[in-house]
């Protein structure tokens, strides 16, 4: 997703169970994530009691928290939370690849929409902006979760 997100359509969350796992690496910004989720999920109606969260150590283990919760609970929807900020080596890129193919492999296995929700950013400036600042990527994500369970309802009848 970038700057230049399309409009979000206006979807009643009400008949969803949306998944969230939420690596517990770099909590400040994955927090803040969180919170703009959970915000956007209840203003659109999804019950607190229909927002399963899982936590997982970090990004490279989304995908595996991912497949858990989507086979055992079946939500309509799932969305993974992570942040990786580049280091000195390239050890960030492996994560954040492993975790992209990972969670995609996890959607199309389950038949489960997953919303990749890990920011990868070039250093702690740009992971504050997209997590906590003036770019919402968390209410991004949860309005495309919102969209995917909806198609995901109408192709299922």
């Amino acid at each position: 997703m970038s700057q230049h997100a399309p409009s979000a359509p206006e979807i009643s969350g009400a008949a969803f169970t949306v998944g969230v796992v939420a690596a517990r690496f770099n909590p400040k910004h994955v927090e803040a994530l969180l919170d703009q989720v959970h915000e956007r999920l209840r203003a659109a109606g999804v019950k607190e009691r229909r927002i399963v969260l899982a936590r997982v150590p970090g990004s490279h283990e989304l995908p595996t928290g991912v497949q858990l919760l989507c086979r055992r609970r079946r939500p309509d929807v799932c969305i993974a939370l992570g942040v990786v900020v580049r280091g000195e080596t390239r050890h960030y890129e492996l994560v954040a690849e492993a975790a992209c193919h990972g969670l995609m492999q996890v959607a199309l296995e389950t038949g489960v929409p997953v919303i990749n929700g890990v920011i990868v950013a070039e250093n702690e400036r740009q992971a504050a902006e997209r997590c906590g600042g003036p770019i919402r990527k968390g209410v991004e994500f949860a309005e495309a979760a919102l969209e995917m369970a909806a198609l995901r309802k109408r192709f299922s009848r």
